[in-house]
């Protein structure tokens, strides 16, 4: 499958000249991830041939990196600046930050601070102000969604989601692509502008399939499962494009009071048909303490499902990991998978149980597909490749990937 998608990539045909010249600029905290995109980047582009890239519309199509050296660093007092170390005058850049990695640090009087999601994000802007005017396009590669929990109001609150797509789409943002958004609806902030959020749903069925033998993929011995109520469009489209029957928990919380900024959760109830023997798919956006993904997982083994795959987009892990090693040592989980999209912690990587779903090469896709000015849509719609990675599981052709 690898190697068809590779050989696809190279022989692409090109029907439309390049927006501009590839700029790829990973800001601090998405650099490794950046560096695997680049990687696939050039590859393809060296390998795939067409008459037209000695003409000079194809100026700067073939580059040993098209990475662009952008640096942001910080006074004393904390405040900082962007700073572009080469020129990007028409180019069609592609902006990449990680939110989330908040193993970036730097000094404020002497302390070391953690870089917070506002930090990121305030780099993001800085490195936009570098390059605008200047760039023939600017595109964000942004993963997890700058304040995508707080995406709607209630009550006397920020609307911070929405208040940062449209200050990037005023500062001349004209792509924004994210991965699995809390709600997508956030995208009617900015209706005049590209915003793409993206599903990585193929990829965790293809790393399962990698990882786990001898799985038999039908309604009589695998279900999906939807921690709870928020998540079942994610869960109910997972579901159809296996055959998979479906299953939900909702969440009893306790109104009366609250904790950590939510209302503290009381019990899961399920709907749905019996797990019993079944293997179980739980499908989310992401873990962040765990203690969903965790108490859905108990109750699952506790009505006799075999085995427990977790799936989840962004793998926070806000509260460590002890409890997921006390979960998989006591067998109530058999297989965590989240992505690669945000930071991840070295010792996590480690885990027995932990499958890393690397996305650098869809990212590689989108982009290229972008300054192509190429439509997503097969992209953003994996049947057609789900359905031929099932049949190669099911011949077991899959054991060499």
């Amino acid at each position: 499958m690898a190697e068809a998608m590779e050989q696809d990539m190279r022989d692409k045909k090109i029907e439309k000249i390049p927006v501009g010249p590839l700029g790829l600029i990973p800001l601090v905290g998405c650099t490794e991830l950046g560096s695997r995109v680049n990687d696939w980047l050039v590859q393809w582009r060296k390998e795939r041939e067409s008459e037209h890239k000695s003409t000079i519309a194809f100026a700067g199509y073939q580059k040993d990196s098209f990475i662009i050296q952008a640096d942001t660093p910080r006074f004393g007092s904390g405040e900082g600046k962007g700073e572009l170390k080469e020129s990007v005058r028409g180019d069609d850049l592609y902006l990449m930050v990680d939110v989330c990695n908040y193993s970036v640090t730097y000094r404020v009087a002497g302390n070391v601070n953690h870089m917070s999601p506002d930090d990121h994000f305030q780099n993001l802007k800085r490195i936009i102000a570098a390059a605008n005017g200047k760039a023939r396009r600017l595109n964000v590669i942004m993963p997890f969604l700058y304040e995508g929990r707080q995406h709607k109001r209630s009550g006397r609150e920020s609307l911070d989601c929405a208040m940062a797509l449209q200050e990037l789409v005023d500062m001349g943002v004209e792509n924004i692509i994210t991965f699995d958004a809390h709600d997508p609806r956030v995208q009617n902030a900015i209706p005049l502008k590209g915003f793409e959020t993206v599903q990585p749903i193929y990829q965790f069925i293809k790393h399962l399939l990698l990882h786990e033998k001898g799985l038999q993929i039908d309604s009589d011995h695998m279900m999906v499962i939807s921690p709870d109520e928020g998540g079942m469009k994610r869960a109910v489209f997972f579901a159809n494009v296996l055959g998979l029957d479906l299953g939900m928990f909702y969440k009893r919380r306790d109104y009366t009071q609250v904790v950590d900024g939510r209302n503290p959760i009381v019990a899961h109830e399920f709907l749905g048909a019996s797990v019993e023997g079944k293997d179980v798919v739980i499908i989310d956006d992401m873990i962040s303490s765990g203690e969903s993904m965790l108490d859905v997982a108990k109750e699952l083994k506790r009505r006799k499902a075999r085995k427990v795959f977790c799936c989840a987009t962004f793998g926070l892990f806000t509260a460590g990991m002890n409890k997921f090693d006390e979960y998989y040592q006591n067998g109530f989980i058999d297989r965590v998978l989240t992505t690669n999209l945000i930071y991840q912690k070295p010792e996590l990587l480690t885990k027995p149980y932990y499958i890393n779903v690397d996305m650098s090469k869809y990212i590689a896709l989108i982009i290229d597909n972008l300054n192509h000015d190429d439509s997503l849509s097969g992209l953003l719609s994996p049947t057609e490749r789900i359905n031929r990675i099932l049949t190669r599981y099911r011949a077991g052709e899959l054991d060499n990937q």
